[in-house]
């Protein structure tokens, strides 16, 4: 498989050497170049077109909004807007991703061993991502072997065996990653405003997780919030987990809520959608509809066979529809899902099903 040819944008020296430095230790991808600003990246992209762009937000000549939607206009591809951890700064990242980047990672900085090699981890599997998604396009290729990891047992045990009783409240369990943010708004814009309670893990840095909820709640009939711990589920209401934090779904009587908590990578992400989908399937089973989204790698394959082995009704997005599909594909491959669906016909379908 050829390498991922990407082009870095940044108008720091310092984040143009770190992005380079991690990019290039993976062997799947190779540094084509670095741009001080997007003046400086279109004579390198004159030269030789990259497969994916890494591009920073503020800089200097041209700010990279504007670099971005020129770029959409005139020749689409995958970017992934790199920028800092700041509150006020993802709206306008988020903004970008309504313009077409592909997805966000944030620029990496000095800190912990631990913290450092996850950060490494997130940033190469994103542009990795990007590059697939492009490739897609162009021709088939085979699904990218993933590097072992740490599976849901890390947070909690598998599913104990034991069926749940019914309840009159139904629970929508949703995972997705890249393309998921475009993904999530089209489903989320279709549900009634008595729609089941929904939880949601959208692979995301933390400090974006809460823009986008509130950018979904500004569009959508029903509240979509930024999960906290011990949130109740609640009809109407799509609850997202935090950046950087795992979330849970646990029960108490006939109520469920969810569980915010600190933990290790899970399927190379925190938050994991494998986390979310075996807690699913413990506390909830047959009262649960999960559903996989576009992204790449197999995080959330597992624990979608875990629900529908508990009982819950299960859906797929179909290739069609997906970014890229390797998330949905894989849990398709173990036997996870009922139903494979084009993106547009999931919202009805998890309303009718949890009317039946």
């Amino acid at each position: 498989m050829e390498k991922i040819k990407v082009l870095i944008v940044d108008d720091s020296a310092l984040v143009r050497q770190t992005l380079s430095d991690i990019l290039s230790s993976d062997p799947e991808i190779e540094v084509m170049g670095t741009a001080a600003d997007p003046f400086a990246a279109a004579k390198k992209m004159e030269e030789e077109a990259p497969d994916v762009i890494t591009l920073d937000i503020e800089m200097p000549r041209m700010d990279g909004l504007t670099f971005l939607r020129k770029i959409m206009s005139q020749h689409p591809m995958p970017v992934v807007i790199c920028s800092t951890l700041t509150e006020s700064g993802s709206e306008t990242t988020l903004r970008a991703m309504e313009y077409g980047a592909m997805d966000i990672i944030l620029k990496p900085k000095l800190g912990t061993r631990q913290f450092l090699e996850e950060s490494r981890i997130r940033i190469c599997d994103s542009v990795k991502a990007a590059g697939r998604a492009k490739m897609k396009r162009l021709a088939p290729t085979p699904p990218m072997k993933v590097e072992p990891k740490l599976g849901a047992d890390a947070m909690l045990p598998g599913p104990t065996g034991k069926a749940m009783f019914g309840t009159t409240e139904k629970v929508v369990a949703v995972g997705a990653s890249t393309g998921g943010t475009e993904a999530l708004r089209v489903f989320l814009e279709a549900m009634p405003q008595d729609c089941p309670g929904i939880a949601i893990v959208q692979h995301m840095p933390e400090q974006f997780t809460a823009a986008f909820a509130k950018r979904l709640n500004g569009l959508c009939r029903i509240t979509v919030k930024e999960a906290e711990d011990n949130d109740t589920i609640l009809r109407g209401q799509a609850l997202i987990a935090p950046g950087n934090k795992h979330m849970l779904l646990k029960r108490s009587g006939a109520r469920y809520h969810v569980e915010v908590k600190d933990g290790p990578l899970v399927k190379r992400h925190r938050p994991s959608v494998d986390v979310l989908f075996r807690s699913a399937a413990r506390y909830a089973g047959k009262n649960a509809v999960g559903v996989i989204m576009t992204g790449m790698g197999d995080d959330g394959a597992e624990g979608l066979k875990e629900m529908k082995d508990a009982g819950a009704y299960t859906i797929a997005q179909d290739e069609a529809s997906c970014v890229v599909f390797g998330m949905p594909q894989e849990a398709i491959k173990r036997g996870g899902a009922d139903k494979i669906m084009s993106l547009t016909l999931i919202a009805p379908e998890v309303v009718r099903s949890c009317a039946a």
